[in-house]
């Protein structure tokens, strides 16, 4: 598949073929059940999907995290369990598609902080032979496929163009 089409395209339907050749889903397919495996933890990668609410106050911290932790790891959850559902799904409805995106910025953001990504990162690159150019690669995909995503979304029916 040529690297420049779009992994995925709304349909005159409306929902939306995922074009996404084997290799990509099979790197896809064992990344949520990572992050699964994260969420039980207090790994401090996650700090970016459960973001302190009061950094100034560790007890009303506590209490919010108390409060709202177990709701936001239940949404997470549920965005891991339609894209472990549907990862060799050639067409999915809106719906689905938001799970994915959902999932998929988590995975990117849990892996940018554990790379500890910088602009720098993204203008000069990584250092040739740096152990961690895999994992940089990745980020990189997975912020690229999220943005087929918005761009799929994003596209209206009728007019066939992103916010036509």
């Amino acid at each position: 598949m040529d690297p420049s089409e779009p992994r995925v395209v709304r349909t005159p339907s409306g929902d939306f073929d995922l074009r996404l050749p084997k290799g990509e889903r099979d790197i896809l397919r064992a990344l949520p059940g990572q992050l699964r495996d994260l969420l039980t933890t207090d790994d401090p990668a996650l700090e970016r999907l459960f973001p302190p609410a009061y950094p100034d106050d560790p007890a009303l911290n506590q209490e919010y995290e108390e409060m709202v932790r177990a709701e936001l790891t239940a949404s997470h959850l549920t965005s891991i369990d339609v894209m472990e559902a549907t990862i060799d799904a050639s067409r999915l409805d809106e719906e689905h598609l938001v799970a994915w995106m959902g999932a998929i910025n988590d995975l990117r953001l849990v892996l940018g902080t554990k790379l500890d990504v910088t602009e720098e990162m993204y203008e000069e690159g990584m250092p040739d032979g740096d152990p961690r150019m895999p994992s940089f690669v990745l980020f990189t995909y997975l912020g690229w496929l999220e943005e087929q995503v918005v761009e799929a979304l994003a596209t209206e029916l009728n007019g066939g163009e992103p916010g036509a």
